[in-house]
């Protein structure tokens, strides 16, 4: 289990200098909605969130972002007709203690990371048509730590069109296909001590050519195999010395497979 900082709904110094928007469903002065503060930050601002829930929709382009909520398990934005949180082209910054939890019946993802370098810490993805969280495009480099990404209708968290994420330390549960997975010529993440575990097809898909360092992750209870590799990708370490690097328990398929066809469980 990931272990994230304890709630609170103390308004956090800001390190930026500037100034720190309060957003606030049931208090005065402060905003109702969060994107409501977003139309109004500067680069220096940070914008607090305390704790509730907001039917609401993020999408922030070209610019950094200092987004803080309360924990997690305090703060949530659903939204109904689109993902809760899009990211384009965030060119720093940090999102933390934010539930992302899509409710409609279209397919969106909770988290939409496209060319963006921000930080993403203690967060939680969910109930995604698509994956949980996903992270395309050759200039996408963020960091996703200390993140339950649980509950999504296909995979927890994919990587894929050349993005190089940094993944460390996320717990990703309950999925319906993998916890993590990765595509495409050029994709490059590092997934180091992670936790995919009870996922509804094997822990994680590495396939089309995408490469991964795969290191001190965990690999528990997935309804198939602990991993998938197709022959074409490039996991570091080689698919051989994975069980040294990893952690596999009880996945009833097997630690790992290499196959030509990794998606003709769900008939693709």
């Amino acid at each position: 289990m990931t272990t994230q900082p304890a709630p609170s709904s103390e308004i956090p110094p800001n390190p930026l200098g500037g100034k720190t928007l309060i957003v606030a469903s049931n208090l005065p002065n402060c905003y109702t909605l969060p994107s409501e503060a977003l139309r109004e930050a500067e680069p220096n601002d940070q914008i607090f969130i305390q704790p509730g829930t907001y039917e609401d929709r993020l999408v922030i382009t070209e610019r950094p972002v200092y987004l803080i909520g309360a924990g997690r398990d305090q703060v949530t934005i659903f939204s109904r007709r689109s993902g809760p949180c899009y990211l384009q082209g965030v060119t720093g910054g940090q999102i933390s203690g934010i539930t992302f939890r899509y409710v409609g019946s279209d397919q969106h993802s909770a988290l939409n990371i496209l060319d963006s370098t921000c930080t993403i810490l203690h967060c939680r993805a969910t109930e995604g048509l698509l994956s949980g969280v996903v992270i395309y495009g050759p200039n996408c480099r963020p960091t996703l730590q200390a993140n339950d990404i649980c509950y999504n209708r296909e995979s927890g968290l994919f990587a894929f069109a050349g993005a190089q994420p940094y993944l460390r330390g996320n717990h990703c549960f309950g999925n319906h296909h993998f916890g993590m997975a990765a595509r495409d010529q050029g994709t490059r993440p590092d997934m180091v001590n992670n936790v995919c575990r009870e996922n509804m097809l094997s822990g994680l898909l590495l396939f089309s050519q995408a490469q991964a360092l795969i290191l001190d992750n965990t690999f528990e209870k997935n309804a198939h195999w602990g991993a998938v590799l197709t022959p074409d990708s490039q996991p570091t370490p080689t698919p051989a010395e994975l069980s040294q690097s990893n952690t596999f328990i009880d996945n009833p398929r097997g630690n790992f497979t290499t196959t030509a066809k990794p998606l003709e469980d769900i008939g693709r």
